[in-house]
């Protein structure tokens, strides 16, 4: 790293003007459609949020067919089920770690809108090969549908709420922004729900059950090529103010938008003075290098924290505990329920108490709703009220999961660093999140065969070690802008 590149980044103030760009502070000046919520607008956050919709019900949806899929692969392969089975799991995140930067990269290229409809279409051909698996007696046809499906998966966590930022007036940018969540939330609920023995959890369902995939993806096909195009994208790429304008009006329901293309201009000048990095800078610059360490392990405490050990496998950790088959898919919608209404409730915390707070109070509780499940574990044999407190500490600890771990780690990054660092940061905290979503989805079962009713004691070491590292290292940026959180690490 040349030394005069750090230094510039050490000296480097933006005034006044710059500043209030780049932290968004306060509505554009005078600029009535800056809060304001029409048809135009709704439809198009609607159809790029089926994209993290797809997202939840694909993290969902193979937990409750376990048993069914095992003896699928068990009738075509002579392979061990339990560890093709993992494989399946994981495969997922394999493709979501593809699908992020992938979609970055597309979006830039050709468009937001463009890279949301071409996905879609990839959506459906991965939802058609897990559909289309047993029919075809392939386990290799499930794999590579879940693969496939992975990188619809990825692309979306980017893509989705790159659009959805950039469409959204600013006064609701945050707002809309948690819908993005809800939609993980309740693509979780319905493929629980959808799993259940009296609908598609059957050895005969499993394989629509998969397929149901499809859905989503399909109806994004009809529905994005009729939302309009980024006008942060038309204005700022493609140079195309007027069509800029005519989405904003369109989408505003006015045609008062000067001030939000002005705006725009003036954000865009902000951003060329502002120096780039790139992720070998993130690493060689110090006052770079720290942030990104924070932000890397609230990723690593979202996931190495066990949660998707419970969202892929609760079914057969409620059994583990004491459940019937049936019972253990029924309580396992209170999964994806509990993260629905958490997402509903941490939306006026995040501004109220701070993303420090919030995430230590996560933390701290998953530690001791771990702990008190790993005691039920083993207390739960002819005892039926301790089968029922096991499955309420795992639900306590997926609400306490909701109330920060939950979002806190895919907003941190931007809260972190200035706009020139930004882009490679939250790219470098993705791949960081969707690896270690694979090494949980992967390890999980050999684990739990290995450790049995341990199985949740490396997870609680992990989560102490977290919060120990989030309570002296993260910063708060509650009510900070972004020059008064990076001049924290530039000193």
């Amino acid at each position: 790293m040349p030394v005069d590149k750090a230094t510039a980044f050490l000296q480097e103030i933006p005034d006044e003007n710059t500043t209030e760009l780049l932290t968004n502070r306060g509505p554009p000046r005078n600029n009535m459609s800056s809060g304001r919520t029409t048809g135009a607008l709704l439809y198009a956050v609607s159809a790029a949020v089926l994209g993290m919709l797809q997202f939840g019900f694909n993290t969902g949806v193979i937990n409750a067919p376990r048993a069914f899929i095992e003896n699928f692969i068990r009738e075509n392969n002579q392979a061990s089920p339990t560890l093709l089975f993992s494989v399946i799991v994981s495969i997922f995140a394999v493709g979501g770690m593809i699908g992020c930067p992938l979609a970055s990269w597309i979006a830039d290229k050709r468009g937001r809108k463009f890279a949301l409809t071409t996905n879609a279409a990839f959506g459906v051909i991965g939802a058609a090969f897990m559909g289309f698996s047993k029919i075809a007696s392939s386990v290799e046809m499930l794999i590579i549908g879940r693969f496939l499906i992975g990188i619809n998966c990825g692309f979306a966590t980017t893509a989705s709420p790159t659009y959805v930022s950039e469409v959204a007036p600013v006064r609701l940018r945050g707002a809309f922004g948690t819908v993005n969540q809800l939609a993980v939330a309740l693509g979780l609920v319905g493929g629980q729900i959808l799993g259940i023995d009296v609908i598609l959890g059957s050895d005969d369902g499993w394989p629509w059950l998969l397929g149901l995939a499809i859905i989503p993806s399909a109806i994004q096909c009809f529905m994005l090529p009729f939302a309009p195009e980024s006008p942060r994208y038309l204005l700022l790429v493609e140079r195309h103010e007027e069509k800029a304008r005519d989405v904003l009006v369109h989408i505003r329901g006015t045609g008062e938008v000067d001030d939000e293309i002005n705006d725009m201009h003036a954000e865009d000048r902000a951003e060329k003075q502002e120096q780039k990095f790139t992720i070998g800078d993130l690493f060689k610059i110090q006052a770079l290098r720290s942030p990104l360490i924070i932000g890397v392990v609230m990723h690593l405490s979202q996931q190495l924290g066990g949660i998707n050990a419970v969202l892929y496998y609760s079914s057969t950790i409620f059994e583990s505990a004491g459940l019937a088959p049936a019972d253990a898919r029924l309580a396992s919608i209170g999964v994806g329920s509990i993260l629905f209404i958490m997402a509903l409730v941490s939306i006026p915390l995040m501004d109220r108490l701070g993303r420090r707070t919030l995430q230590l109070v996560g933390l701290g509780g998953m530690v001791v709703s771990s702990v008190l499940m790993t005691v039920a574990f083993f207390t739960y044999k002819d005892n039926f009220t301790m089968s029922v407190f096991a499955v309420l500490f795992t639900l306590l600890y997926v609400a306490f999961f909701g109330v920060g771990p939950s979002s806190i780690p895919w907003m941190i990054l931007s809260e972190l660093f200035g706009q020139g660092a930004r882009s490679a940061a939250v790219s470098v905290g993705a791949l960081v999140n969707w690896f270690a979503n694979f090494i949980v989805g992967l390890t999980f079962i050999p684990m739990n065969d290995w450790l049995g009713n341990l199985v949740f004691i490396p997870y609680t070491v992990l989560l102490i070690l977290f919060f120990t590292f989030t309570y002296f290292k993260l910063p708060e940026t509650k009510n900070r802008t972004i020059e008064e959180v990076t001049s924290i690490f530039k000193k």
